[in-house]
């Protein structure tokens, strides 16, 4: 079966990742405060219970984020239509999640999604590749962020924006995956955050 064709990657994400290549990783409603306060437009908010999750979402939102939430990381949020559907009614603007059917279901309801990907050998990467390729992400997380190195070309092979997570601790990190061909990176060090694509020197 021919995988669906393509569909363009949102142009906020495209602005967003010209000029800040570091999407912070939120942990907490705490965290998602702060990151309020700052210039970096992109997050992933994690780990907030499901009670305080629609008021944070909506700080988010108010403060003119664009923030994936961490389906896999929620507590108490299922993984079935039903969630998505609630997701959206409290204002979420794009789910993260490694299931591939919920990256599909979400992209019909107008959420942006981001697919996490954990490469550990070679044959997991395949499955991973065609896994995207049916589910269609907007963004693809790519875990841990050492491995693009041993893996330009398949990554590029996902023909779809890819962001670099795990072990993301220092400009050079960010550097080294921009230079791989990663769209960003991912990280909760808040002293990333901030990063502006032009202070980093990619060869």
């Amino acid at each position: 079966m021919n995988p669906r064709p393509k569909r363009p990657i949102d142009r906020r994400l495209l602005a967003a990742l010209a000029e800040h290549p570091v999407m912070a990783s939120l942990v907490g409603a705490e965290m998602a405060d702060r990151f309020t306060t700052t210039s970096t437009p992109l997050g992933i908010l994690a780990s907030v219970p499901l009670g305080d999750l629609a008021a944070t979402v909506q700080r988010t939102v108010a403060a003119g984020k664009v923030v994936f939430v961490n389906m896999d990381s929620t507590p108490g949020l299922g993984h079935d239509p039903g969630a998505l559907t609630y997701l959206k009614g409290i204002g979420a603007i794009g789910i993260c999640s490694t299931r591939a059917a919920i990256i599909e279901r979400a992209g019909g309801l107008g959420l942006l999604a981001m697919q996490k990907v954990f490469v550990t050998d070679r044959s997991n990467l395949r499955r991973s590749l065609q896994s995207v390729a049916r589910s269609q992400p907007d963004l693809v997380q790519l875990m841990p962020a050492v491995v693009l190195r041993y893996m330009g070309r398949q990554a590029r092979d996902l023909g779809v924006p890819y962001l670099a997570a795990g072990f993301v601790q220092d400009a050079t990190d960010v550097a080294e995956a921009l230079h791989h061909g990663a769209a960003g990176v991912c990280t909760s060090d808040e002293g990333l955050w901030e990063l502006r694509r032009s202070a980093l020197r990619v060869s």
